[in-house]
């Protein structure tokens, strides 16, 4: 099959690195290096003083950005982002916000990759395992019921145990993809950056990004997928 496009997640960390220094150009330096079609941020934010970072990262890379707040902080905004150079046909925010936790979301978003269609699922989910067991049912309730067609879901999963629930359960929809470690950014450890692709067969090989430049630009590293052509 050929090469057809690939896509990354990449916690952000609010645009505060490792040296505790809030820099978005090194965010927008480390996307420069990825060199993705699609990628789903998390902690994407607004500042005091007025930095909007999905606005500088926009115009930083020259990506269509869509905006996935999950809630709003003194500064403004703050939650999920999604950097595409596909034309977006759909966005649907998804409230996954378990009971009095911190509020959480999703972008259901579908793009028009050269005249084929592909659904993007960007999230960030609870740190707590009862959230993210009801989030993640949540999301597969969602993809059940919607018209099928290429899914990837990606995003800040949060999810330690490996052999938990959640895990298990997203295995069984999207099949087992590669789980590479991303957290923390110095010395990674733990695989809390996901990406499945929906049907499976399209998922070419996935990888972490290495670099002296995110190995500091945020606490956790991106993860990238490249997707063949259905």
């Amino acid at each position: 099959m050929r090469p057809w496009l690939t896509v990354a997640t990449y916690n952000i960390h609010d645009a505060i690195g490792v040296d505790r220094e809030f820099a978005p150009e090194r965010i927008a330096a480390v996307i420069a290096e990825l060199d993705a079609d699609v990628i789903a941020l998390q902690e994407v934010g607004s500042h005091a003083g007025g930095t909007d970072v999905l606005a500088h990262l926009r115009d930083a890379t020259g990506y269509i950005a869509v905006a996935g707040p999950t809630r709003l902080r003194s500064s403004g905004e703050y939650g999920n982002s999604l950097l595409t150079r596909f034309p977006v046909q759909e966005t649907t925010r998804i409230d996954l916000t378990f009971k009095q936790r911190e509020a959480r979301g999703a972008l259901d978003v579908v793009l028009d990759c050269d005249g084929d269609a592909l659904r993007i699922v960007a999230t960030h989910l609870g740190l707590r395992p009862a959230e993210r067991r009801a989030q993640i049912q949540q999301l597969l309730r969602v993809l059940e019921t919607q018209t099928p067609m290429p899914t990837v879901l990606m995003g800040d999963l949060n999810e330690w145990f490996l052999w938990g629930r959640p895990l298990r359960w997203l295995h069984a929809h999207f099949e087992k993809t590669p789980a590479a470690a991303t957290f923390p950014a110095s010395a990674p450890v733990f695989a809390l950056d996901r990406i499945w692709i929906e049907p499976r067969a399209l998922l070419d090989r996935v990888w972490v990004h290495i670099s002296p430049l995110a190995r500091v630009a945020s606490d956790h590293l991106p993860l990238v997928a490249r997707i063949v052509r259905p």
